[in-house]
This record gives C-alpha cells, structure tokens and sequence, in this order.
C-alpha cells in the first residue's frame, strides 16, 4: 500500500475555468484582460473569430481571427463555435477546439465577448466565471468612446445606446464590478478569481475527476 505523504498538499488542484468578461464598448474590457493576463500565468487569451474589419492598430490572429462572412456562416453551420453572436452588424464567436485544449492542458481561457456571448457560454459550461464590467456612468463611457478617436459620431451614438441595453443584463452574470480605477478594478477581478479557485465545490471536482 502507498505511504501517505504529510508533507503532501491535502487540497486537491483547483481544476482550470472559462473565464467570461464582458460590458459596453469602451468600458475598458481589454485593458483589464491585458492586465490580468500579465499577472496571472495560469490564465491564456482566448481569440475571437469576427466578421468586422481589421482596425489599423490590430494583427490577424492576434487580436482576432478576421474572418469573411461566408468562411464564419460555414463555422456557424458546422458547430465549429462555443458562442457566437451578432453585435454591431458583425459576427463575433469563440472558436470551440482551442478552449477545449487549453482546459485540457490546465489552463484557464479568458473570452473578452459581448453579453449574448457570455450567455451562451454559461449554458453550455455551467462553471464558467461570468464578470460583468460596469462604467462609472454613461457621460464617462461617452468621454471615453470619444476619446478613442476611432468612430464616427454615429457609431458613438449606436454604441451608447447599445450599451444601455447591455448594463441591463448584468443579472445574468455570476459578478459585476464598477471600472472606475483601472487598477483597483483589476484587482476586483483578481479576488474573484482567487475566490473562484478557493471554492470546495471545485476542488472537489477536480478531486473526482482525478479518480
């Protein structure tokens, strides 16, 4: 029979997670990502697939999958997504094998997607993390749009008014956190990470699953 260790670790790994963030256009989703992601080795980025055009600051494949219509109707029809929706008259999804993997190798994807995504997410992965980021108010997110120098006034204007209806679903969410101090807000985010690893259910999960 094995000898038990006491100088083992009695707590079993805390298995990886899908980890969800979402919130208004401007809100400040991909710097909180960035920042999470330098801090945190356990967890990798999950790159989108999107029909929009390429921004002249953005890499294929690196920011997103930039993908013509038809190639991402094709995906859609084949299941090849976890998630995927239309926003801003374009087709954003989460290409499903990459997430797969990373779970597998006990890393924790981080998806930076919009609300219909996050939704879709949770139904199809219960114990995804799903964290809703608040603006401090609709005249700062406006500033902030604004400040990008990157839309027409239209686009701000359709943004916006997105944006209203996004913050309304912020109950389907499993957090929500108010972006008022980029660093305080990461840290937010850091603590219900911490707090999501720390949870018995998990570590029993893993414990089960390792039997």
């Amino acid at each position: 029979m094995p000898v038990p260790d006491d100088h083992a670790d009695p707590l079993p790994p805390a298995p990886p997670m899908v980890v969800v963030i979402s919130g208004p256009s401007g809100v400040g989703k991909t710097v909180i990502c960035e920042r999470l992601l330098a801090a945190d080795p356990s967890l990798v980025r999950s790159i989108s697939a999107t029909t929009r055009p390429m921004r002249e600051d953005e890499q294929d494949g690196v920011h997103y999958y930039f993908w013509a219509e038809d190639r991402f109707r094709q995906g859609v029809q084949d299941g090849m997504f976890l998630e995927w929706a239309e926003v801003h008259g374009h087709r954003y999804g989460t290409p499903r094998p990459p997430i797969e993997e990373h779970l597998q190798a006990g890393r924790s994807p981080l998806l930076n997607v919009d609300v219909q995504g996050g939704r879709s997410v949770k139904r199809l992965m219960p114990g995804a993390v799903l964290i809703f980021v608040f603006p401090p108010s609709i005249a700062v997110l406006e500033q902030r749009l604004r400040g990008r120098g990157t839309d027409p006034e239209a686009e701000i204007q359709r943004r916006l008014a997105d944006a209203r209806e996004e913050m309304k679903q912020w109950r389907h969410y499993d957090y929500a956190v108010v972006n008022r101090v980029l660093e305080d807000v990461t840290a937010e985010v850091q603590a219900i990470l911490a707090a999501e690893r720390a949870k018995v259910a998990r570590r029993l999960e893993a414990a089960s699953g390792s039997g």
